[in-house]
């Protein structure tokens, strides 16, 4: 008797694909810090709705996603994560500047698997859409990486919690005493989040010498959680120095207005509809 492949896949896939106008990695591949036999692969998408969803009754279809591993199941090395975002969904996501759904803008060519005009555009707004709004995102999901860390230098009350991504690994923290995949991500928001504080871009894969830092760590060879901590915090208040004293080029908030005129006009292109 063959056994049944459990997978977790909610949406129309179908509408998703037929309305499909951007897709890339995303994820440790797009960052330059997978590790060969321990990491899944990412992929993020935005498709435009049908008409009827926008418009009509059939509500909002928002996002389709698939995962070759059940719901609630961690993925693991050789694991597949899809999700592909409404058009509109999506620039929610990014204007608030949540730090992976900037990704695709951001992604270089060989990471693109599927760009049509509108899907470049799309990239061709980042300018738009990144503010400090997303550098402040940024600071918060390293605080929340950092909490998860595990290890005896997490400070107390802000050690191992269940929200969004669960407890530190405890294999991890067995074998180096803290839970370097957390700690890896923590130190890789925390360079990202200077970059685009002091730069107005992201660079992917991540630069050479932050990148070789980041994999050190998730490879488990700095043992002191110590100092990977203190190199995040170091770089957290360069960052906040940054913000604090003006020093960026980046507005404080996405040029909303701009964005929504191209996400109209782009919907009715999409759908053969004559501008009005």
């Amino acid at each position: 008797m063959s056994a049944t492949v459990a997978r977790t896949e909610y949406g129309n896939r179908d509408l998703a694909l037929a309305g499909e106008i951007l897709r890339t990695v995303v994820g440790s591949g797009l960052h330059g810090i997978a590790i060969a036999g321990t990491d899944d692969h990412d992929e993020m998408g935005v498709f435009i709705e049908p008409p009827r969803h926008v418009l009509g009754m059939d509500g909002r279809f928002e996002h389709y996603v698939y995962r070759t591993q059940p719901e609630g199941a961690r993925s693991g090395p050789g694991d597949t994560d899809l999700v592909i975002y409404s058009l509109r969904k999506y620039l929610r996501l990014a204007t608030q500047g949540n730090p992976t759904a900037l990704l695709p803008l951001y992604a270089p060519t060989d990471a693109i698997l599927v760009r049509t005009p509108l899907g470049e555009e799309l990239r061709a707004l980042a300018p738009a859409i990144l503010s400090q709004r997303a550098v402040r995102r940024f600071l918060g999901y390293l605080a929340g990486q950092r909490a998860r860390i595990g290890g005896q230098a997490v400070p107390a009350g802000k050690g191992l919690t269940a929200r969004r991504g669960g407890w530190a690994r405890p294999e991890l923290v067995a074998r180096y005493g803290y839970d370097v995949k957390f700690a890896s991500h923590a130190l890789r928001l925390a360079f990202q989040g200077r970059e685009v504080a002091a730069h107005g871009r992201l660079t992917l894969p991540m630069p050479d010498g932050e990148r070789e830092r980041v994999l050190r760590v998730k490879r488990g060879d700095v043992r002191n959680v110590t100092q990977v901590l203190d190199e995040i915090a170091v770089v957290e208040t360069e960052i906040t120095t940054l913000l604090d004293a003006g020093r960026t080029p980046l507005a404080p908030d996405p040029d909303l207005a701009a964005i929504g005129a191209w996400s109209a006009d782009a919907h009715r292109r999409h759908w053969g509809w004559a501008a009005g």
